[in-house]
């Protein structure tokens, strides 16, 4: 799963490969440790044009009663995203959008050391997802969305056995519908990054709280610091 991220620090190159302007995130600040239910920027597009916008992490679906049902839905499985009930509706309705992060964190099991993971370039990252918009009571709409995973590639398989889709930029265009992809292309799409491409490093264990923040959690993790292998 993909439960913790990171957001770029600089995003001048992110903007010249989208070719999308920044104004709707409105003062854009980066962050080491971004968890569920906050809001992430979130790349959709309509018409051929892109737009980006922040929402909140954890798929609220049109029909759920409760906003709370989105802390079950911040990832979604690959394999199944097409009839999973609070999934199938976007899927099929082509709301599909790309989440913009530069890293993330996953726990390996049995002794949950984090790890952080990136690209090998350090790159930004655009992760493939899902979005919906929810009315609430009030009349509020909430745009929310989820990170679809996959099985982990052979880098990441001793950390845990699913990653977040990882899109390359040749395949943006697809995604967001900009041109003609059956669903089982759109499926095909859904498969581990290379290997080769990522990298993975131990971190601090204080990105276990969602109170943390800054640079210093995504920096490796040295021997000194009683790191285990």
């Amino acid at each position: 799963m993909c439960g913790r991220a990171k957001l770029p620090e600089d995003v001048s190159e992110l903007k010249l490969d989208l070719k999308i302007e920044w104004d709707k995130l409105g003062d854009y600040k980066p962050t080491w440790n971004a968890a569920p239910t906050t809001r992430l920027p979130v790349v959709t597009s309509r018409n051929g044009m892109r737009t980006i916008e922040p929402m909140r992490w954890g798929l609220i679906p049109s029909w759920a009663k409760d906003r709370k049902i989105g802390a079950a839905t911040i990832n979604a499985r690959a394999e199944n995203i097409e009839d999973k009930p609070a999934f199938r509706g976007a899927w099929r309705a082509g709301r599909r959008c790309l989440v913009v992060a530069d890293g993330y964190y996953e726990w390996r099991q049995p002794d949950k050391q984090p790890f952080a993971i990136a690209l090998a370039n350090r790159g930004p990252m655009a992760l493939a997802g899902l979005w919906e918009e929810w009315r609430a009571g009030d009349g509020i709409a909430i745009k929310s969305f989820t990170i679809i995973t996959t099985s982990a590639n052979a880098l990441l398989r001793a950390v845990h056995d699913r990653m977040p889709v990882i899109l390359a930029q040749e395949h943006w265009p697809a995604w967001l519908g900009e041109c003609d992809a059956s669903r089982s292309d759109l499926k095909e799409l859904l498969r581990p990054y290379p290997a080769p491409l990522m990298a993975t490093w131990p971190v601090d264990r204080r990105v276990g709280n969602v109170r943390n923040d800054g640079p210093d959690l995504f920096e490796p993790l040295s021997v000194s610091d009683g790191m285990a292998e």
